[in-house]
């Protein structure tokens, strides 16, 4: 029953504010500090910021959302998200950089760490593509044995079979010349 109450309490435009302002909160503040400058409870002010996160209707219905892709710890970055961040910073200088690191609510040495994942990863995969290059070029090079080895004994099965007609129709000619 209390839950009940608490629910009906806020209105759907003061969670909407309220989770915006959490989101865009000076640097120094933090979210027990904001849930009472908001008179409501930390655990509250979680779960209305949680549900915006996971896209609840009701809770994101105004909610812009580069701000709550702002709030994203940088583990929870998707790969894809990964990559395009590195190639959005790459051309930037150090400072660009850092303020486009900073709006998406991650630090340079992120991207840098990032970036260092994808060499490796591209390093292990080209390793393994070279392993399974040099195994495709042997099997090719047997296949190619192989083919000449059948290549050559086509051939002198069919110089047996020519040689076998020829005896045949020398004999055939010596019996008829001998009758």
């Amino acid at each position: 029953m209390r839950q009940r109450e608490m629910s009906t309490k806020f209105n759907q435009s003061f969670k909407l504010q309220a989770v915006e302002k959490a989101l865009k909160k000076a640097p120094g503040t933090n979210m027990q500090e904001m849930a009472a400058s908001l008179g409501v409870g930390y655990s509250t002010l979680q779960r209305w910021i949680s549900e915006a996160r996971t896209g609840n209707e009701k809770a994101t219905a105004g909610v812009d959302s580069m701000s709550l892709q702002q709030e994203k710890r940088p583990q929870d970055w998707s790969l894809e998200a990964r990559l395009e961040m590195i190639i959005h910073c790459a051309g930037m200088e150090s400072e660009l950089a850092n303020q486009a690191c900073r709006e998406q609510g991650i630090y340079p040495h992120h991207l840098k760490q990032w970036r260092q994942d994808f060499v490796k990863v591209m390093a292990v995969n080209n390793k393994t593509a070279d392993g399974e290059v040099r195994k495709l070029k042997q099997e090719n090079n047997e296949l190619k044995k192989d083919l000449n080895r059948k290549n050559k004994a086509l051939a002198e099965a069919a110089a047996l079979i020519v040689l076998q007609k020829k005896v045949s129709a020398l004999w055939s000619n010596d019996e008829a010349g001998s009758q």
